[in-house]
């Protein structure tokens, strides 16, 4: 069958993505890129905030009157992801013809595609002795987990994907491996968090399972990695740190604070304080000086006041993150923050809007510094507008002018920034090659 997928949400929801594309592939279905060549659709859900949910009911309604109109032609929907985990029966009631398949069963899309009928997959664990990568281009994206240990009071994503099930690291290291051999020269480790890899196993954690990859897969390729919770990376920060070190490695750490409030942290049920936080990174910072710190906040958690927020403000100013990720609290059905009491959308918005001025001022301090100098990039991807995105040794992104071509790398004259991204022209005075020299 052709079959045609969108994707909503996280690097992990790409990731399931891609394995379901390298299943339905490697059974003799073909992905194609418009709707309207498709016999099947797959749309692959997000939960995680309400703006996302209401996006995907108002595709799914389009989708449902499509089928209506196709006078007889069979198209097939099956609708995966989070909100078939988390809200199966708000999806049966606006889609009731399609079928329905929960991230825990991904590994099974091939029987929903193939099935005459309708089927409804939804309860059962995740199958984690199959991982099938899937290159796209010059980046492969690899799930390391699914789950977490956390019990966050606003997260939905806790009920849509529950229990941590690792994979084994034979299954990680061959699946890099196959993905280096087919051309891939960026690979995207990811889970709902990286730092709790392993736990489930016993006898690996995170820094066993890099070592191990980087001991056995050679070639010209960078693996970058994904999110990591606090609480669970402090325990074994030494350990991660020096194998951050190596020169395959992106310096790059995406780590949430969500809140400089030790208040809210609490009522969020994070496992951390602002001041473990804060010598996290200390920490980092002083082993690995050229590394990119990612964070996310949250603004307008229930229980949230003016002082809270201006902890957080503080924070930022304190931290001087190079990349923030802002949401705006919203209410998830099943969460413990569903039944505090709420506030205002107008406080959210304008808490909002103040840290976005805070994020863009330090963004633009930290990259006006790399205009005049000369960076090293790999070439893995193009931007939506078709430019060239070399990525730095910490992963700062760089828009290319004067060069043709990705999959390749070497040095950038950096000319322009803009608080979220560099700018520069492909250096004249090198020999481009088509792998990576490290």
């Amino acid at each position: 069958m052709k079959i045609y997928i969108e994707t909503y949400g996280c690097a992990l929801n790409k990731a399931d993505t891609a394995l379901m594309k390298s299943i339905l592939v490697s059974s003799g279905h073909e992905i194609v890129s418009s709707l309207e060549d498709a016999e099947a659709v797959i749309i692959n859900t997000c939960t995680v905030r309400l703006d996302t949910e209401q996006r995907i009911l108002k595709r799914l309604h389009q989708l449902k009157r499509l089928l209506r109109e196709s006078n007889g032609t069979k198209l097939k929907l099956i609708v995966a992801g989070c909100m078939v985990a988390a809200q199966p029966y708000t999806v049966s009631k606006v889609v009731p013809e399609a079928s329905l398949i929960s991230p825990q069963n991904i590994t099974r899309i091939r029987e929903v595609v193939e099935s005459p009928g309708k089927s409804i997959m939804v309860s059962g664990e995740r199958d984690t002795t199959l991982l099938c990568p899937l290159v796209e281009g010059f980046t492969a994206t690899i799930p390391i987990a699914e789950g977490c240990l956390g019990n966050c009071s606003f997260c939905i994503t806790k009920i849509a994907r529950r229990r941590l099930r690792s994979y084994k690291p034979n299954l990680i290291v061959e699946a890099v491996k196959e993905s280096v051999n087919r051309g891939a020269i960026e690979i995207d480790l990811t889970a709902q968090d990286t730092a709790a890899y392993g736990v489930d196993l016993g006898d690996v954690r995170l820094p066993n399972l890099l070592e191990d990859i980087l001991g056995k897969v050679r070639g010209n390729y960078m693996l970058r990695i994904g999110m990591a919770n606090p609480d669970n990376l402090l325990p074994m920060l030494d350990e991660f740190l020096e194998v951050m070190k190596h020169p395959n490695i992106f310096k790059y750490v995406h780590i949430p604070l969500q809140s400089g409030s030790d208040k809210v942290l609490k009522l969020m049920r994070r496992k951390y304080t602002y001041d473990d936080y804060r010598l996290l990174v200390s920490e980092i910072r002083k082993k690995i000086p050229e590394v990119q710190l990612a964070t996310d906040i949250i603004v307008g958690h229930p229980g949230e006041n003016k002082e809270d927020f201006q902890l957080t403000v503080k924070a930022l100013e304190e931290l001087v993150p190079d990349k923030v990720h802002v949401a705006q609290y919203t209410i998830r059905p099943r969460t413990e923050a569903a039944s505090m009491k709420q506030l205002s959308d107008s406080i959210k918005k304008y808490r909002s809007t103040e840290l976005s001025k805070v994020i863009e001022k330090i963004g633009s301090v930290l990259n006006s510094a790399y205009v005049g100098t000369r960076a090293w990039v790999i070439v893995s991807r193009k931007s939506f507008r078709g430019s060239p995105i070399g990525r730095t040794i910490n992963y700062k992104p760089v828009v290319i002018s004067g060069l043709g071509k990705i999959g390749i790398s070497g040095y950038v004259e950096i000319t322009q920034y803009t608080f979220y991204d560099l700018r520069g022209r492909w250096s004249s005075s090198q020999l481009a090659t088509e792998s990576l020299a490290l």
